[in-house]
């Protein structure tokens, strides 16, 4: 294995993987297990993936196992209180956060996810549908779906963004 390219490339991802598992989850305990064990996957295929796509392919196991933890849980801790100090930020005012977390608790998994990696991981529409293993058309409604309940079921989350959704 290329352990100085999996080291490097490690670095460069891993807080971001940590963000958007936190998002997912809303447990910062479960975000840290998700992308250990996204991380050790992608190492054990690091041969392969190092030329390709690591990064979404790590992207695609953290939501596939945030979403097998779901169906087991039922439900998700998104309210769960942990130590500010070692959440990965999502904002820099504590508030902003919160009215975040508390707006992402309100969706479907299915919508949490789309929104987390099309608008907080900036990906497109056909990146969003390849880690989800949807269609495009899919990421599209359920996009929608999940602006749509934001606006009517979160209104503090336009006062915060400037009613851009």
């Amino acid at each position: 294995m290329d352990e100085a390219g999996f080291t490097e490339w490690v670095a460069g991802v891993e807080r971001q993987l940590l963000r958007s598992a936190y998002l997912l989850t809303g447990d910062l305990h479960r975000a840290e297990d998700l992308v250990q064990e996204a991380l050790v996957k992608v190492a054990l295929r690091w041969s392969r993936l190092r030329d390709q796509y690591p990064t979404a392919y790590a992207r695609r196991i953290l939501v596939r196992d945030a979403a097998t933890g779901w169906r087991r849980r039922r439900e998700t801790p998104v309210d769960q209180v942990t130590e500010f100090a070692k959440r990965p930020e999502v904002s820099s005012d504590a508030e902003a956060e919160l009215i975040v977390r508390r707006a992402l608790a309100r969706l479907t998994p299915a919508q949490r996810a789309v929104v987390v990696l099309r608008h907080f991981d900036d990906l497109t529409e056909r990146e969003t549908a390849e880690i989800l293993g949807v269609s495009v058309g899919t990421v599209k409604s359920q996009n929608a779906a999940a602006l749509a309940r934001l606006r009517t079921g979160a209104p503090e989350l336009l006062d915060l963004v400037g009613r851009q959704l």
